[in-house]
C-alpha cells in the first residue's frame, strides 16, 4: 500500500525551501565563522541572518539565541547551566512528571550534585495546575522547567499562567518549546519565559540543530567549556550549514495558517473514529489545549503497537519518539492517571504540512479492517 506518514512529532521531513537554503553551503562558505579573513565572512553573515531568522519567529533579540546540535543539547544547557550559574542560591527546581526525557534525566542527574526536584503532578488530560506550581516554590527553588506541548498526547500548558508566577517569585523560568514552535504561537515576552528550547527536526530543519533563547541577563554555566563561541555560552565551531536550515524553517514557520488547517482534519479523524468504535476509542489529552496536528487515542482492548502493526505503511507511534516499541504503558499515560488496559492501546497520530484529507481517509479505512471484526462482539 502506500506509505502514510502520521509520526511528525517524532520528526518532520526538511522542507524544500530549507533545503534549498543549505545547498550552497555543502560547497562553499566552508571558512570558520569565528575566523578573521574572507573565507569566513559568508559564512559568519550567513550565521548571523540564521540567528536573527529564529530570533523573529520567537519575539527575541538575535543575540538572546544560542545555537546547539538539538532539543536535548538546548534542555541540558538551560537546566545544567542554571543548576551550575545559580547553586550558591539554592538546589531546588520544578518541573513537571510528564516532561521528555531530555528534561527528567539531567534533573535526576542534578539529584545526585545535592539538587532537590519536585516533580509536579498533571491531571487526566495531561495539564499542570499554576497553583501547583506556586505552592510547591520554596526559598531555595532557583528554576521551573514546564514543557510547553506535550510530545505525545500534544496538550498544552498554562505557560504564561506559570510565567506570570515565576516572575512575580523572581524565578528563572525554561519552557522546552520543542514540539510547539511551528505549531502555535511561541512569543517569548507573551510566555513569559526566561529560556526557551527549539528542536530543528520537528521544524522542517535537519536533525543535529537546535537552539535556547536564553533573555538577557540570564547566566547559564556552559555545558561545553573551550573557545568563546555563541558569546561564551556554548564552545565549538558553529556550523553555518545547520545554522542556515534552522533559520529557513523558522522563517517558514512564521505562517502558522498550515498548521491552522491540518486541525480539521485531524478533528474529522477523531469523530469518524468515534462514529466507527464508538466507546472503544478513548482521546488522550486535553479536547481543546492541543495542539492542532495531534491526535492520541487509545483503542480500548487492544494493544498499540498491534494496531500500528495492521496497519500496513502507515508510519505512526504508540508513544514518545524515544521510546517507540516499547511494550509498558507510557510514562506519560500513566502520570496522567491513564488506566493499564486503556493506555496500552494508545496510538498517537501526528500531522503535517503535507498531509492530506486522502491519507486521513486512507488510515481510517485501514484501522476499519483492524477494528471492526474486534468490536462485533
Amino acid at each position: 500500500m502506500t506509505p502514510i506518514y502520521l509520526d511528525y512529532n517524532a520528526s518532520t521531513p526538511i522542507d524544500p525551501t530549507v533545503a534549498a537554503a543549505m545547498r550552497p553551503f555543502l560547497d562553499e562558505a566552508f571558512g570558520n565563522p569565528s575566523s578573521g579573513n574572507w573565507a569566513s565572512m559568508p559564512a559568519k553573515a550567513a550565521l548571523d541572518h540564521a540567528r536573527g531568522q529564529v530570533a523573529t519567529l520567537l519575539g527575541a533579540a538575535a543575540d538572546e539565541i544560542v545555537f546547539t546540535s538539538g532539543g536535548s543539547e538546548a534542555n541540558n544547557l538551560a537546566i545544567k547551566g542554571t543548576f551550575f550559574a545559580l547553586r550558591h542560591k539554592g538546589e531546588h527546581i520544578i518541573t513537571t512528571a510528564i516532561e521528555h526525557p531530555a528534561v527528567l534525566a539531567p534533573c535526576r542527574f542534578l539529584e545526585r550534585l545535592g539538587a532537590t526536584v519536585t516533580y509536579l503532578p498533571v491531571d487526566r488530560t495531561g495539564r499542570v495546575d499554576p497553583e501547583g506550581v506556586r505552592r510547591a516554590i520554596t526559598p531555595h527553588t532557583i528554576l521551573i522547567s514546564v514543557m510547553h506541548a506535550n510530545n505525545e498526547v500534544g496538550t498544552i500548558q498554562p505557560i504564561e499562567e506559570i510565567g506570570a508566577i515565576a516572575r512575580e517569585h523572581g524565578i528563572r523560568f525554561h519552557t522546552d518549546a520543542a514540539q510547539s514552535v511551528g505549531k502555535i504561537p511561541t512569543m517569548v515576552d507573551a510566555l513569559s519565559v526566561d529560556l526557551l528550547t527549539i528542536a530543528g527536526h520537528k521544524l522542517y530543519a535537519p536533525k543535529g540543530v537546535g537552539a535556547l533563547y536564553v533573555r538577557r541577563g540570564v547566566e547559564l554555566e556552559p555545558l561545553i567549556h573551550g573557545a568563546s563561541h555563541e558569546q561564551g555560552r556554548r564552545a565549538g565551531t558553529e556550523s553555518a550549514l545547520l545554522a542556515v536550515g534552522l533559520g529557513a524553517a523558522c522563517a517558514l514557520a512564521q505562517d502558522l495558517a498550515p498548521m491552522e488547517r491540518i486541525r480539521a482534519p485531524r478533528d474529522r479523524f477523531w469523530r469518524t473514529l468515534q462514529d466507527h468504535v464508538g466507546d472503544r476509542v478513548v482521546l488522550n489529552g486535553h479536547v481543546e489545549h492541543r495542539l492542532p496536528n495531534t491526535l492520541n487515542v487509545s483503542f480500548v482492548g487492544m494493544v498499540g503497537a498491534d494496531v500500528l502493526a495492521g496497519l500496513d505503511g502507515v508510519a505512526a507511534s504508540t508513544g514518545s519518539a524515544c521510546h517507540s516499541g516499547r511494550v509498558e504503558l507510557s510514562p506519560v499515560l500513566a502520570a496522567m492517571g491513564v488506566p493499564e488496559r486503556i493506555g496500552m492501546g494508545a496510538v498517537r497520530f501526528s500531522l503535517g504540512r503535507a498531509t492530506t484529507e486522502a491519507e486521513i481517509d486512507a488510515v481510517i479505512d485501514r484501522l476499519g479492517a483492524i477494528l471492526v471484526p474486534s468490536t462485533s462482539t
